[in-house]
């Protein structure tokens, strides 16, 4: 209590009370709210001054999302063409997560369809040749331009790019060299839009008329937010030399149940419909790092370039010299003087040039940019050996980096298979068996038996190895053990395939069996 309370206090205890009552409420006051406590301190604090200008807000995904979604799309696109860090950061996931292409291992539940595993695996030998015979023909392409590997690349590059890629399921002819009808045609995020928008304006409060479903960015959705139609347009948002046409595509059959549409793209928050590109959270870095790059560079050529200015003491203009022909800026501008490789320019009387050291190369540039670049590489998880494909750590460093890679390459190859690959499988296998190609009894009559059919492994290249020796040492081990089998350690190893492995090594024993004597001696090969 404090000198002027304890002077009420004495003197007039009513006005006291009253002083102290009012400083209780302050009190609470301030414990409600008014003072700082929990995330108010740190993260949520409006008070330090290194959070008053940061007036972060975020609404729904489609506001947040789509709303900037077209801008984020030209600005990736823009760095894949010009930033190489972009390029490498799109391409190494390419290669990586699909390389030559996502393999088909067919897997039948033979336990569920009532068969021996014998007859199992001879039904999925013939089930493979059969997807080969479609999956490696032109003919599966609606385009009529690529095999489905090469499908799965395209695919997978436009949605790192774009944020998502489309592919909308089509039936042509058969012909008497492919006799599945079943065709691809992808096409970029772009062309899915609300029906009837032209430029960049995104209307997210659209409806169908027909039945009162909202439209989001060209996907219709019902009250309970599940995915009814696709609206495709025929042309690109920014492309006004062609009438514009929607078609309504509905995003399952309603007789089969099978998908129209395969729409790739990963989701960040719920309720979320369409795909963000993937270097969307490093655009400004990446952006900002390239024109650096590029001041870098153009800093150097012009400290590289010898040029030579001569000064005339009276002003002449004819000079009896002729000097090397040069591509000019400006040729025809007397008055632009130019750096070049070995070039002399004439100063008129009375001018005079002053050189700024550029001090290039910048001993700092490498630094830098390893630096950036390590930062880019954490928010896109590729660590920075890879991203710039410079191993020059120790094994283990190496080893580690290549690991933590991997992580996200596996994650995106089991969502790039299970949401592209395994659809369109699954549409094929079902028209190969209406088709009588493939004998599969009971498969249109119960789905847990259709699921049966149709479950499969879908391969792709292995992680690589820095020790070979050390390894295959570890995976012998592992196999030995009982820790792995000898086919999942060979699509590790090299992504190739066992049961073929085997067979050709059979092949290969029988013929080196035949070799005796060789060099004075018997040459023994285990068969």
């Amino acid at each position: 209590m404090g000198i002027i309370d304890n002077f009420y206090y004495n003197i007039n205890p009513e006005k006291a009370l009253k002083r102290e009552t009012a400083r209780y409420k302050v009190d609470m006051l301030r414990d409600m709210g008014f003072k700082n406590s929990g995330y108010d301190e740190g993260g949520a604090s409006k008070r330090k001054n290194s959070m008053k200008g940061w007036p972060a807000k975020s609404k729904s995904p489609q506001k947040d999302i789509d709303l900037n979604l077209n801008t984020l799309r030209q600005r990736a696109r823009s760095l894949y063409m010009t930033a190489p860090i972009a390029t490498s950061a799109i391409k190494t996931n390419r290669t990586n997560v699909i390389g030559s292409g996502l393999v088909l291992k067919s897997r039948i539940d033979h336990e569920v369809i009532g068969i021996s595993h014998e007859e199992a695996d001879i039904l999925e030998k013939q089930i493979e040749k059969e997807w080969a015979l479609w999956s490696e023909s032109k003919m599966c392409d609606n385009n009529r331009q690529h095999i489905f590997v090469e499908l799965q690349q395209i695919a997978l590059v436009s949605w790192l790019m774009n944020g998502d890629c489309i592919g909308l399921i089509k039936y042509k002819d058969a012909t008497p060299y492919m006799p599945y009808q079943l065709r691809i045609k992808l096409i970029e995020g772009d062309k899915i839009s609300n029906p009837n928008s032209y430029g960049y304006s995104i209307d997210l409060s659209l409806t169908n008329e027909k039945n009162s479903n909202r439209i989001v960015n060209g996907i219709e959705v019902d009250d309970d937010g599940a995915v009814i139609a696709y609206y495709v347009s025929n042309s690109y948002i920014d492309d006004y030399d062609t009438h514009k046409e929607w078609t309504r595509v509905e995003a399952y059959g309603e007789l089969t149940g099978n998908p129209n549409v395969i729409h790739i793209f990963e989701a960040e928050r719920c309720e979320q419909y369409r795909g963000v590109p993937f270097l969307a959270p490093v655009i400004e870095t990446l952006k900002q790092l390239t024109r650096y790059t590029e001041a870098e560079i153009m800093a150097a050529v012009i400290n590289g370039m010898f040029t030579v200015f001569v000064k005339t003491t009276e002003g002449e203009d004819d000079i009896d010299f002729e000097g090397v022909e040069e591509e000019l800026v400006d040729g025809l501008d007397k008055s632009s003087y130019e750096l070049g490789n070995g070039l002399i320019n004439f100063l008129k009387q009375g001018e005079d040039i002053e050189v700024v050291d550029a001090k290039r190369p910048n001993i700092n540039f490498d630094g830098f940019v390893n630096a950036m670049t390590k930062y880019i590489g954490a928010a896109l998880e590729i660590p920075v050996e890879l991203l710039t494909k410079n191993f020059t750590a120790s094994y283990s460093a190496s080893r580690a980096a290549l690991l933590e890679a991997w992580k996200s390459f596996r994650m995106r190859r089991t969502w790039f298979a299970n949401g592209f690959c395994q659809p369109i499988y699954e549409l094929w296998l079902s028209e190969a068996v209406a088709k009588g190609r493939v004998n599969a009894p009971g498969f249109f009559l119960d789905p847990l038996i259709k699921k049966a059919y149709c479950r499969a492994e879908w391969n792709g290249p292995a992680q690589g190895q820095l020790n070979p020796v050390v390894e295959v040492q570890a995976a012998a081990l592992k196999v030995e053990k009982g820790f792995s089998t000898r086919e999942k350690e060979t699509i590790e190893m090299n992504g190739g395939n066992f049961d073929s492995n085997v067979e050709q090594l059979a092949l290969e024993n029988q013929k080196m069996s035949k070799i005796i004597n060789l060099d004075g001696g018997t040459t023994n090969y285990e068969s």
